[in-house]
């Protein structure tokens, strides 16, 4: 495809029209209860959003309409309830949805097959929207939903930025390689950092880059690899490098502000 404004002024078009998005109108997103029910915690698909503690999964995309919802609502509940009745569990489909993202990311991706490794993970949201529909129908939503959604989230984000590495690595691609790993670990940093703070009294719901922002603009950026757009890839990974390197010293700064002991004061016992 051509590229008219060439690949740096797009590149920097890409990353002011991310940062314009995510700075605009930002709304406060409280923290979620730890026994919050999955089926009021569960989104879209796990692609498109956020930290399970972050904010309701529902937020601020498109399926917070209730209109949508109720449309979506008419095609997954009889999905969820025939599943129910032949035995199979909320957790069982959480698991294979999981399981499919991380095959289909490690199998596709490396491979540079790009287009085909995401039309095959979109697949895997109806799982990620069927689970918590099952929940709610089945009386099992709770605690253990909530915690088992968030860890297979950190598994399948592993998948597709780890086999996205591979693919930039095997072909020798420094920049994008060291773009990529940036991402990979800074995004379980992003993650882990906000858990432990909750661990220890503090919050840290904060952060230009986002799970739902840094998987969303990296999905649309492989389809576009796929599809001819050779610099796309390359070009998403490196902003979201930048912007995961400020998310992580955001969450850093919040959290020692609440926790850092001020100078002459004894700290508590």
């Amino acid at each position: 495809l051509p590229d008219p404004l060439g690949p740096t002024s797009t590149t920097f078009l890409m990353a002011g029209l991310l940062i314009r998005k995510m700075y605009a109108d930002r709304p406060t997103r409280p923290t979620l209860p730890a026994a919050m029910p999955r089926s009021k915690a569960k989104g879209v698909g796990w692609f498109v959003l956020n930290d399970i503690h972050a904010r309701p999964r529902k937020g601020r995309l498109m399926l917070n309409n209730a209109d949508v919802r109720k449309a979506v609502a008419h095609v997954i509940d009889p999905v969820a309830k025939r599943l129910l009745a032949v035995g199979i569990t909320p957790d069982a489909v959480t698991y294979v949805g999981a399981a499919g993202t991380v095959a289909a990311a490690l199998w596709f991706f490396p491979r540079g097959q790009f287009v085909a490794g995401v039309l095959v993970i979109l697949l895997f949201v109806f799982s990620d929207l069927l689970d918590g529909t099952m929940a709610r129908l089945s009386g099992r939503s709770g605690p253990w939903g909530n915690f088992l959604d968030s860890t297979l989230d950190r598994v399948a984000d592993g998948a597709v930025f780890g086999a996205i590495l591979i693919y930039f690595a095997t072909r020798g691609e420094a920049l994008a390689t060291a773009a990529g790993w940036v991402c990979l670990v800074g995004g379980f940093t992003i993650s882990y950092s906000k858990a432990r703070a909750e661990s220890v009294g503090a919050t840290a719901n904060v952060g230009i880059a986002e799970r739902a922002e840094r998987l969303i603009v990296v999905m649309v950026a492989a389809f576009l690899q796929g599809l001819g757009v050779s610099w796309a890839l390359p070009a998403a990974l490196t902003i979201l490098a930048v912007l995961t390197i400020i998310t992580v010293a955001q969450r850093f700064s919040k959290v020692g502000s609440q926790l850092r002991v001020p100078k002459g004061e004894e700290p508590a016992t």
